[in-house]
């Protein structure tokens, strides 16, 4: 058995909720984010046994596929991806920055965990379609080598899905754009 996480994307917020309730309902799952999020779309994300996420996945997204944008099941997921869903990332020193961008939610965090599982990297921040219409972005931290071949990597992971928007690698970037990102 290992740890899991899911998630959910809706066009609708009363189908994301409905969908939502139908996932802790249908298996042994912790809820770690449910919202609306721009423009008007709901997310969840569940977390839990691999096989609990991937039946509450499963189910909400067959029940609701009018609605449905997104989904995905991850497991065993980087530990690093929850405190940066919730912001609570501690960031030491940055040396480059890489940022990944996505047209929908589900697909920054599969981005995000390609990132920090292909090199020695930091992953500050992702940041789940608040106002940005809809859009989804992942900052990453380390080395520029590093940082370069990870978001390669998350670019690689989310091209087949069609919700690549943009990326970029910044080495040495200025301390005021640091203070402000961070």
């Amino acid at each position: 058995m290992s740890k899991a996480i899911g998630m959910i994307e809706y066009k609708t917020v009363s189908a994301g909720i409905t969908a939502t309730d139908l996932m802790v309902k249908t298996a042994d799952v912790d809820l770690i984010e449910a919202q609306t999020v721009c423009p008007g779309k709901y997310i969840a994300i569940i977390t839990g046994e691999l096989s609990a996420v991937r039946s509450a996945v499963d189910n909400a997204r067959h029940t609701f596929e009018l609605q449905y944008i997104d989904s995905f099941v991850l497991g065993n997921p980087d530990e690093s991806i929850f405190p940066a869903i919730v912001g609570t990332t501690e960031v030491g020193s940055v040396s480059a920055l890489g940022v990944i961008e996505t047209f929908d939610a589900a697909q920054i965090i599969v981005a995000a965990d390609n990132a920090v599982k292909t090199a020695e990297v930091k992953l500050i921040e992702i940041r789940l379609a608040r106002g940005m219409c809809g859009k989804s972005y992942a900052i990453i931290t380390g080395e520029v080598a590093a940082v370069d071949a990870a978001i390669e990597r998350a670019k690689d992971a989310v091209m087949p899905s069609g919700m690549l928007l943009d990326s970029t690698v910044i080495a040495r970037p200025d301390a005021k754009l640091i203070e402000k990102i961070i």
